[in-house]
């Protein structure tokens, strides 16, 4: 039993220690968690292979951080004690919100092509945590380089776009938000655009996953995300805040804690090892649920559930009933629309 288990855990049901029929995930939780449990140790190294594409911008975001904190300790000592304020302190505290908007002008500027350059390097990571996810073998290396190699030019396409979002949305708050206040209708683009970038955002859960799994045109695959990301809108804002908890709980820390250096230490350091890989397999966890319900399920011969205990499995049917495998890509789209 003890090697057993041992097996499992190094291998999972692509290695040596396959797993009998009787002891299959019923659901995608269980799925979920014993694939997690199989390929920990697979994500820290999928994320270090990784890691170098993710540098860039975890430095720009790290300054950025490291910029509002100065502002803001810097308006709280010139709001205790003005007297003792010199004159650049105090022209900084009176126009603290134009300074704020200049920070966040400058750092999102650099964020476009440290953003644009993560793409290629999604797509392989999707792929593999794809694979993965529905307990499918993938080397972590040779496939990651072929994903990449075969995917680059649309996740490049979705990575620049994705690099733009913040950038334009501030531009966007900024020139409408100062018109509104000639307008009160000026409002209606300010957060038309604020929703547009957001909604952008969501849509990235399902991009990657997509482009590597689905033969289709780019065009298609943002579509159909939006269409997804719309559709399963209170699931997608969940699994999306799910992920940015350790953020949020590194936030409260620095906040309220004198050991923010501490905790800023440790989010680059969860990120480094594990955070961008961990999170492309949850992002692959739950959109193979949703490309089953809506994608697979209405394509003939695509195997849907894969990972998971059926039917057959139940009664003791034989395997060579299930539909066959597909190697890379699920089916070609021709329609354009999914759902």
């Amino acid at each position: 039993m003890f090697g057993k288990m041992l097996n499992n855990y190094y291998y999972g049901k692509s290695g040596k220690g396959d797993y009998n029929k009787e002891n299959l995930p019923r659901n995608r939780w269980q799925l979920f968690w014993e694939m997690l449990r199989v390929r920990f140790t697979g994500l820290f190294r999928l994320n270090v292979i990784a890691i170098i594409a993710f540098l860039p911008m975890m430095y720009v975001l790290s300054r950025l951080v490291s910029n509002l904190f100065t502002l803001m300790n810097l308006y709280m000592t010139v709001q205790q004690d003005m007297a003792a304020a010199t004159p650049e302190m105090l022209n900084i505290y009176e126009n603290f919100g134009s300074a704020i908007q200049g920070v966040l002008f400058l750092s999102f500027l650099w964020l476009i092509p440290c953003i644009a350059i993560t793409g290629p390097v999604q797509a392989g990571m999707a792929y593999i945590t794809r694979n993965w996810a529905r307990d499918e073998h993938a080397f972590v290396w040779s496939d990651f380089k072929d994903a990449v190699k075969e995917n680059w030019k649309q996740a490049l396409g979705v990575s620049a776009i994705t690099g733009f979002v913040p950038f334009v949305m501030l531009l966007c708050w900024q020139f409408y938000g100062s018109m509104a206040g000639d307008s009160v209708l000026y409002i209606i683009p300010q957060i038309f655009a604020l929703t547009l970038g957001l909604l952008w955002m969501l849509a990235l859960t399902y991009m990657y996953p997509m482009l590597v799994t689905y033969d289709m045109k780019f065009g298609q695959f943002v579509k159909n995300s939006f269409l997804l990301a719309i559709g399963r809108l209170p699931h997608t804002v969940g699994v999306r805040l799910i992920m940015l908890v350790p953020t949020l709980l590194v936030a409260l820390f620095a906040l309220f804690t004198p050991y923010a250096l501490y905790a800023l230490m440790f989010l680059g350091g969860y990120y480094l090892l594990l955070g961008n890989a961990l999170a492309r397999f949850v992002y692959a966890s739950f959109t193979n649920g949703v490309f089953d319900k809506y994608i697979n399920s209405r394509m003939e011969g695509v195997q849907v559930n894969r990972g998971l205990a059926e039917e057959e499995d139940e009664d003791g049917d034989e395997e060579e009933d299930l539909p066959p495998q597909r190697p890379a890509r699920d089916a070609q789209d021709t329609s354009g629309t999914i759902i």
